[in-house]
């Protein structure tokens, strides 16, 4: 399964599952909260300060810390291998948590507009129907 193409591989096949949602109606869009390592580290000290945060923190998230760099690189290379036109990434700056929701809720409001949604049409013979229904209901007792 690890072949030296692993990721070649998995960014066409990321590209083609979206490829193959966006054909069949689904939008796509993507989001990367990107929170700087400062952020980060302020955010692990409140989740092992605050009793009710406890739960959010992990020690493998602070070993992990050990990698940022990496996983910095990570990031880039699929957000650059996977973004497309119709499924697009949105790299946001999230330490800023208002923010970033702002951001997140005008991509999806923007992506909701382009799809030019209406309510369905009704047609002749069902408002005749639905007149008909409306009838029996009012002169029901």
């Amino acid at each position: 399964m690890v072949t030296k193409n692993i990721w070649k591989e998995r960014f066409e096949d990321i590209r083609n599952f979206e490829n193959y949602l966006n054909r069949n109606g689904t939008i796509v869009i993507k989001f990367f909260l990107n929170v700087s390592k400062e952020e980060q580290k302020k955010r692990f000290i409140e989740r092992v300060d605050d009793p009710e945060k406890n739960w959010k923190f992990s020690p493998t998230d602070a070993h992990e810390r050990e990698y940022w760099d990496d996983y910095m690189n990570a990031y880039q290379e699929l957000i650059k291998h996977t973004s497309t036109e119709k499924s697009p990434w949105y790299v946001v700056p999230a330490d800023n948590k208002s923010y970033a929701r702002i951001v997140i809720a005008s991509a999806i409001i923007n992506a909701l507009d382009q799809m030019d949604l209406e309510y369905p049409k009704v047609s002749e013979a069902k408002l005749v129907e639905l007149n008909a229904v409306k009838a029996k209901l009012l002169a029901e007792k």
